[in-house]
């Protein structure tokens, strides 16, 4: 155990004094470990310190080259995209309302007019912004209706999104394609898919119901069942049950 030796201590005896010059020489001996690491730390500092201060630099530019890239190029970029989205959009909301010349809007929409960008060209132009991201959407649902099934799969399954209805509906989208080229088994997957993506009263009963239909036509009355019957369940006041009594009957039957 050590003890600690107050200053002008004096060994009474020559085992104390053995003891004090053993104390003593594990101290220098430290000491000098200290000094012999410290002068090792030196030196290699001094020798690499054109390394170290190369290594410091290139961790500074790459910040600021970060920060740069953010604020000068892809802020710009951004807002840019999304002007040029606008245009677009325009042709595929009026499509929506518009039958007899939904086709042509929609290829409008798709492929731009007048030296205005189409959602094609966003995507393909603007690369990795929001409103490309948007524009894959938006093209895979103007060539589901334009009974383009295997484009919309593919830009649909380029969308992603968070948001609840726009999410689920891209997953519902590339089901509803799959379904048009008779591929049910692909159909009730994205379905499926839809239905766990999120829960809210628009795209929940709406894929529930598309859900036990597939399954009906592939002989699953137990799994039609399920779904019909948690439409009715959770979804009473939604258009999908509205006859469900029925489709509950076919799965019962």
């Amino acid at each position: 155990m050590a003890t600690y030796k107050k200053r002008g201590f004096k060994p009474k005896n020559k085992v104390e004094e053995a003891q004090f010059d053993e104390a003593n020489s594990t101290t220098a001996e430290v000491f000098s470990t200290l000094d012999e690491s410290a002068s090792k730390t030196e030196e290699w500092v001094r020798k690499n310190q054109n390394f170290i201060l190369g290594g410091i630099a290139a961790i500074a530019i790459g910040v600021l080259a970060y920060l740069g890239y953010s604020e000068f190029i892809q802020k710009p970029k951004e807002a840019s995209a999304a002007n040029e989205l606008f245009y677009p959009q325009q042709y595929f909301d009026q499509a929506l309302t518009n039958e007899a010349e939904q086709d042509s809007l929609f290829g409008l929409a798709l492929n731009g007019a007048e030296g205005k960008y189409g959602f094609l060209d966003i995507i393909t132009e603007y690369k990795g912004t929001k409103a490309a991201n948007l524009a894959e959407y938006s093209a895979g649902m103007a060539y589901l209706n334009l009974q383009q099934y295997s484009e919309a799969i593919s830009h649909l399954e380029n969308f992603s999104s968070d948001d609840a209805v726009l999410g689920a509906m891209a997953k519902g989208g590339i089901g509803d394609a799959f379904s048009q080229l008779n591929q049910p088994e692909d159909a009730m997957e994205y379905y499926e898919k839809a239905i766990a993506f999120s829960t809210n009263d628009y795209t929940t009963p709406r894929f529930l119901y598309k859900a036990g239909v597939k399954a009906l036509d592939l002989g699953q009355k137990a799994k039609a069942l399920g779904y019909f019957e948690r439409i009715k369940e959770e979804f009473p006041t939604s258009q999908e049950a509205t006859n469900i009594d029925a489709v509950i009957g076919l799965a019962q039957n």
